[in-house]
């Protein structure tokens, strides 16, 4: 399946936060990289860009591609509500950012790595596709052979010490993870202003 394959460091210092995991490339600077990234912060940026910059953070915090990310815009912009919102809830909803959510992969790309080899069960069911949207009441195992298990249990290690979102629910010995609702927008914070991504797609 189609994904993001090129520089994550780089990306995240020019957006000044860490789309895909804790880095330590904004710890070392504070400016933006390349050889004029001390002086790129001084210019103005016209609306446009600001809006361009917060669909390309939002999109690329869950590693879609560009296509991916329209389709799944225009089918929130298809139902009724606030579509920013039905935006947010649509990728947090995706199997990958569920595994993620409870903590079976560090990062969302481990989560989606999961998903793709076959790990990872939905209702009892291989699922391998991380676009997989779930919903309410959905029970996320991990397939019960030794590999699988052990991968997730290294996760869940290194995880333990992240808060859970109250949306879904964990049993951590048995690797069973709960869909308990679908987040609320306050749930899942987003690190973007996602009215301007609508706007922006609304041109």
């Amino acid at each position: 399946m189609a994904r993001y394959t090129g520089p994550k460091d780089k990306i995240s210092r020019r957006f000044g936060i860490p789309l895909f995991g804790p880095t330590r490339a904004l710890e070392r600077r504070s400016y933006g990289p390349g050889m004029h990234g001390s002086r790129r912060g001084r210019q103005k940026k016209s609306d446009y860009s600001i809006a361009l910059a917060e669909k390309q953070k939002l999109r690329l915090q869950y590693g879609l591609l560009e296509k991916q990310f329209r389709r799944t815009f225009k089918e929130a912009a298809r139902r009724r509500g606030v579509t920013g919102e039905i935006l947010l809830q649509f990728l947090e909803q995706r199997l990958d950012n569920v595994v993620f959510r409870l903590g079976m992969g560090n990062t969302r790309n481990a989560a989606r790595q999961l998903v793709n080899h076959g790990h990872i069960l939905v209702n009892g069911r291989r699922v391998d596709i991380p676009s997989f949207r779930c919903k309410s009441g959905d029970v996320i195992t991990v397939r019960d052979n030794p590999r699988s298990q052990q991968l997730a249990m290294r996760s869940l290690d290194l995880t333990q010490a992240v808060p859970l979102p109250d949306w879904v629910t964990m049993d951590r010995d048995a690797l069973i993870g709960t869909v308990a609702r679908i987040p609320t927008r306050d749930e899942i914070d987003p690190l973007v202003n996602e009215q301007l991504v609508v706007e922006l797609y609304s041109r």
